[in-house]
């Protein structure tokens, strides 16, 4: 997506790592991040600094950053998603500044986004001071956290019945990919890293940002359908997908119905640089899909602006998959 961005390397893919050797030389750290920042920063897959911070940074290499987007932003969403720190480089455009690079597929949103102080209070707790008061210490854009505090802001993130089923319990969520098993006798940290690259777990959790910042509505029909038991009908359709090293960030997403999703994926349905939807001339019949779509014939878009589809990823999904 830009220059900084590297080839997946199987013998550095984080999914295929073992967990046993997890903490014994690196750090956990809080990466502090705003969608209106002067940085040239992308989440799942850059984030720029400068030279004061290098040695902090240089401490997460290998290991899970959290990013957090400060209180003062509008809307804020606290601490709302992961990544794993591969290496820092300095910035080959601007001197005295370095660019730490995300490992790829690392990134993920946080199913449910976590307030720096909310109805759990602080969690982060490292910031706090001796009489329990928030110390500078939390103004710092760049800090290392103790384990504690990032397995209690994963977890709080993944909490949900919906990605971490009781095992005497069947999947409700949709998906029917097996349950990858969790060993409960193992410390937090280990467990947090198993669940951070667990597939189904990661699938669920895509669904759940991309979801909600569609309001659960079909991108490209617009209908909004909720089942009997309550559960949206729409489905989360990666744009670049997963097995094409597409990340798991909503902007590589669209909530579509399954009618969508499946024409989407098999490239009879596409996305111009206007956001237009694109019929392939492979379909069959014109006429009833054209009626499908929405009036506006464009995607109905999330309200962030952040949340919206990528240009390069409906760039990729155009080259790639869509049947000109």
């Amino acid at each position: 997506m830009n220059a900084f961005s590297l080839e997946p390397n199987t013998d550095r893919a984080f999914a295929a790592k073992s967990v046993g050797d997890y903490r014994s030389r690196m750090a956990n750290g809080i990466f502090l991040h705003r969608s209106d920042s002067l940085y040239d920063d992308v989440p799942s897959e850059k984030y720029q600094f400068p030279k004061q911070y290098k040695s902090r940074v240089d401490q997460c290499i290998g290991d899970w950053i959290v990013y957090l987007e400060p209180s003062k932003v509008k809307e804020s969403r606290g601490y709302f998603g992961v990544a794993k720190v591969q290496m820092v480089i300095e910035d080959p455009d601007i001197d005295g500044m370095f660019v730490a690079l995300m490992e790829p597929n690392s990134y993920l949103d946080l199913a449910t986004p976590v307030a720096f102080n909310g109805e759990h209070g602080i969690v982060e707790q490292s910031v706090l001071n001796n009489e329990g008061r928030i110390s500078g210490r939390a103004q710092a854009a760049v800090r290392i956290v103790p384990t504690d505090d990032f397995v209690r802001i994963v977890e709080l993130g993944l909490a949900d019945e919906a990605l971490l089923p009781r095992s005497d319990q069947s999947d409700q969520s949709g998906f029917n990919d097996a349950q990858e098993p969790f060993s409960f006798d193992i410390p937090h940290e280990r467990r947090v890293e198993q669940q951070l690259i667990s597939r189904p777990i990661r699938d669920r959790a895509f669904r759940r940002t991309v979801l909600r910042a569609y309001c659960e509505r079909c991108a490209m029909t617009g209908l909004k359908i909720i089942n009997g038991g309550g559960r949206a009908e729409v489905e989360a359709a990666h744009i670049k997908p997963v097995e094409h090293d597409g990340p798991d960030i909503v902007s590589n997403g669209l909530a579509l119905s399954g009618t969508a999703h499946w024409m989407f994926d098999r490239g009879l349905l596409g996305v111009d640089d206007s956001l237009g939807i694109m019929i392939s001339r492979h379909v069959n019949d014109v006429g009833a899909v054209t009626g499908l779509i929405n009036d506006s014939q464009k995607l109905l878009l999330p309200s962030r602006q952040n949340d919206r589809p990528h240009p390069i990823f409906l760039r990729w999904h155009r080259e790639n998959c869509f049947k000109h």
